[in-house]
């Protein structure tokens, strides 16, 4: 039986390789230097609003009768959803503030050196109030922060993990925020910390729906 044989119809050349691997170089200097320009306008844009020094927010006026009623009110919650009973939780702006003091250190800083609620808007599931949220300059290993003062809405959500929050809106006084910055936040929730907490995980876990009210924020559980 014949074989087939193949046969070169051309001379060897290797510009065609040469050709392949200087395209791919091109390709991955080109990725680094997208990369480097799309940092350095986000580093741009943020200082465009950023402020090199925090803000002072409002002190949180919660006696120790008001911190224990609530802790109360917290551990009864806890214990019901965590036992699957049918079990409802309502907080009003002055306890939303009061958590913040009594919100167990995750290690990536506390909240309440970060926000003061003040108010909510029932249409849209949010809680408002006055922030001063410290962020990396682009030399991140100079160790120095810059902050970002002024008003940011919550929005409050369910998903997989249970109750979380994350950031809808950003008002700085007299400055525009960009609006990829602001949706870029919104990816970062604000209970993900408590989530891999042994204590709080299940709890977070057991709430299936929140509702913000004139008044207050209720999270609720279905057994």
């Amino acid at each position: 039986m014949a074989k087939v044989e193949k046969v070169p119809t051309a001379d060897f050349n290797p510009f065609y390789g040469c050709f392949i691997m200087f395209m791919a170089g091109l390709i991955f200097l080109g990725i680094i230097a997208w990369s480097a320009w799309s940092l350095l306008s986000q580093d741009k844009a943020i200082a465009e609003f950023a402020m090199d020094q925090p803000i002072t927010l409002p002190s949180i006026d919660f006696p120790d009768s008001a911190r224990t009623e609530l802790a109360n009110r917290l551990q009864a919650f806890s214990k019901a959803a965590t036992s699957g009973q049918k079990a409802s939780l309502s907080l009003t702006v002055v306890d939303l503030n009061g958590l913040l003091l009594l919100a167990p250190d995750t290690g990536y800083g506390s909240y309440k050196d970060m926000i003061r609620f003040d108010r909510l808007i029932p249409e849209k599931n949010q809680v408002v109030g006055k922030v001063s949220l410290p962020m990396n300059h682009i030399k991140f290993w100079e160790n120095k922060k810059r902050y970002l003062n002024g008003e940011a809405s919550l929005e409050l959500f369910l998903h997989d993990l249970g109750v979380d929050a994350r950031v809808a809106t950003v008002d700085v006084p007299g400055k525009v925020v960009a609006e990829g910055f602001v949706s870029g936040m919104g990816a970062w929730t604000w209970l993900a910390p408590y989530q891999k907490m042994e204590a709080l995980g299940p709890v977070l876990r057991a709430v299936k729906k929140v509702t913000v009210s004139q008044t207050a924020v209720i999270l609720e559980t279905q057994p």
